[in-house]
């Protein structure tokens, strides 16, 4: 896929599932529940045990996945995941580094930010879309919605504390897509490895995204 489509779809789906678990086995297992239950797009965290192979497996398991790896370490790390067959980054700070050689390179980068300015310069890097994380601890939906009163050309992904109750808030309040964990991978639902139920998570958050659009119109 390229660029354009990478980022099209992104847009169109409004969901970017986070797997951030303690084993490459875990890992794979959430990933799969994620596109079964409709979501073809994964965030690979940086914390997971063998990231590089996770990201290997999936592509090779699953080719329609659209495979994202968290970068916390710098270029080489972003290296080493592009290798692997991750097809976007994403990261929890803006890395200046990172984001341009995305760009120059024709890579999705979706960079983290918090305040006006560090959202505006992730922008003018040139950063495909930009995560406000953590939103939940700064004021949830009611952030994003001042945000883009002011920003309402760059597209923001909320992330950080993105629960059922409000996934439809956040894209009501302006948010392009969600960036979401827990809440649709639950841990005890990985724990006895409820497939099932992770399924079911990602269905309802669909149907959020969905119908939040939907009432905007």
């Amino acid at each position: 896929m390229t660029r354009d489509e990478i980022r099209k779809k992104i847009l169109e789906i409004g969901l970017i599932p986070s797997i951030r678990v303690k084993t490459a086995e875990l890992a794979v297992f959430a990933a799969e529940n994620v596109e079964a239950g409709g979501i073809p797009i994964v965030e690979i965290a940086a914390t997971i045990p063998d990231s590089s192979q996770v990201i290997r497996d999936l592509t090779h398991r699953f080719p329609s996945l659209v495979v994202g790896a968290e970068i916390v370490d710098g270029l080489d790390a972003a290296h080493r995941q592009l290798e692997a067959g991750a097809v976007f980054l994403t990261g929890p700070g803006f890395d200046p580094e990172i984001t341009g050689y995305c760009v120059e390179h024709g890579i999705v980068v979706i960079p983290g930010a918090m305040t006006p300015t560090e959202i505006m310069a992730a922008h003018r890097a040139g950063a495909d879309l930009v995560k406000v994380f953590p939103c939940a601890d700064v004021g949830g939906e009611k952030y994003i919605r001042d945000i883009k009163a002011p920003l309402a050309h760059i597209p923001i992904v909320a992330a950080g504390g993105v629960t059922q109750k409000t996934a439809g808030l956040f894209i009501a309040a302006g948010a392009s897509a969600l960036g979401v964990g827990e809440d649709l991978i639950p841990r005890q639902a990985l724990r006895f490895r409820e497939g099932a139920w992770i399924r079911e998570l990602a269905a309802r958050f669909l149907n959020f995204v969905r119908h939040a659009r939907s009432e905007m119109k």
